[in-house]
Order: structure tokens, then sequence, then C-alpha cells
């Protein structure tokens, strides 16, 4: 089954499922934003595909639209926008519940909300990034599962608030480790050092992470213990008394479990 899709947004996930959702035999009606620029940064990724500056889509031919926006303006968005008869609204968000979009002109509701990091023009496979849906009305769950699987392997049926418990999950896997890793490149940087030499050690890190269970691959002073390096770490970041406290609770935390 292929549908008629219209894009809200023109930010990192637009500028990913757009195209994934296109190169799957679906059809992308229309890309929304609120310049034409930016909307030109998704469009140029597909085949005909125009830039459309209103949220008024009732003269749209699309079926689904999908709001791949901030979750800030999901709300607003939603509200605004003026759709046809019979028409699917979903969001993107990892943490917004369904009903956010409860006053929505849309006939059916849903989520389609991919588990995963996104950053424009860093080019991605979408084929093994977890699909969660959800919609109250089971039609329309099929359509979007439908959806799901023809850009990807894993589709799951997941409720607002599992979702959320996902997207803390996910927050601490992807976007703090993340973090971490700008700091040590911080570090690293502020000695003169080269940021390469730490690649194989965070690349060995997650995959034995992923391979044996974290619990059993934490190394390091705090699981050891080793009061005496932790304290001459500490005074190492006395340079900056906001990675030194990051450092501590860390490392505590670890002590802890």
């Amino acid at each position: 089954m292929k549908f008629r899709i219209a894009i809200i947004g023109a930010g990192n996930v637009a500028w990913h499922l757009a195209p994934a959702l296109e190169e799957a035999g679906h059809e992308i009606t229309e890309v929304y934003a609120r310049t034409s620029e930016a909307a030109k940064e998704v469009t140029k990724r597909l085949y005909t595909t125009e830039p459309k500056l209103d949220l008024d889509f009732s003269e749209s031919r699309a079926e689904i639209f999908i709001l791949a926006i901030k979750d800030d303006t999901v709300a607003e968005v939603a509200d605004s926008i003026i759709l046809p008869e019979g028409s699917i609204l979903v969001h993107t968000s990892g943490t917004l519940p369904l009903e956010i979009l409860s006053y929505s002109s849309a006939s059916f509701t849903g989520i389609f909300y991919p588990l995963q990091s996104f950053t424009a023009g860093q080019k991605m496979d979408l084929s093994e990034v977890p699909f969660l849906i959800e919609s109250s009305d089971q039609e329309v769950l099929q359509k979007l599962k439908k959806m799901a699987k023809s850009i990807s392997n894993q589709c799951f049926i997941v409720r607002s608030k599992d979702r959320k418990a996902i997207h803390v999950a996910a927050v601490f896997a992807s976007n703090f480790s993340n973090h971490m890793i700008r700091i040590s490149e911080e570090i690293m940087q502020r000695q003169g050092l080269d940021f390469e030499m730490m690649k194989p050690l965070i690349v060995e890190t997650i995959s034995k992470s992923l391979q044996i269970g974290a619990k059993k691959a934490q190394t390091g002073p705090a699981i050891r213990e080793d009061y005496e390096t932790l304290e001459d770490h500490f005074r190492f970041l006395n340079f900056n008394p906001e990675l030194a406290e990051i450092y501590r609770l860390i490392s505590q935390d670890i002590i802890d479990s």
C-alpha cells in the first residue's frame, strides 16, 4: 500500500524521512516550512515536491500529514493546520502524547516516532531504525504500520507513557553519551592533544556494552573504587568546577550501582 504524504517541517527528521518515504514508493505531495529556503533543503532531495509556506492543506491530495517539527511547536501547528476530510495527522515526537493532536482539524491522529538521532546532511539507512507508532483507531494504526514497514524492518506499537520512558532512556543512551564525548574532546584540545587517539576506545566501549551489557562492561576508577585516582582527577578538573561536579556525580553513581 502506497500513501500520499505531506511533510510539515524541514528539520533533521524531515530531511531524512521524506526521501526515505519517497524511495519506498510513497508520494510526498508537499513540504511545509516557514521559509522557502528551509523547505527547499528538503524538496531538493525529492523528485517533484513543491515547498509550501502556509498551513492551509484543505485542497491537498495527501492522506497522511506528518508533523516533523520541534516538540514545543507541535500543539500550535496542530491547532492551526487546516486539513481535508479523512486526513490522518501524526507527530514524530518521542515524548509528546497522542492527545496533543486532539484539537486539530484531522479526522484521525497518530504517532510515528523514529527512535534515532538525526542530523541533516548526514545520510542514514533507515531500514534498521525502530519506528514507534500509536493511534486510537485500528485502521489508522495498520496504515502507520505499513508506512513504517515500507522503510524499516522494525516497527513497534507503543503507548504514550511507554514511549516517554523509551525517550528518556534514549536521551541517556544517545544525547548524554554524545555530550560526554564532546567533553572528552574539549579536554584533549585544551591540552593540545589529538582526539583521534580516543576513537578506538569509544568504539570498543560501545561495542562491548552492546555485546555483554553495560553493567558487565563498566571499567575505570569509579567501579574499582580507586579513590586516589578519583581525587587526582578532581584536582585536574579544577579549571572547570562544572566538569568536576559532573565527574563527581557520575563517578558516585557508578560506585553506588
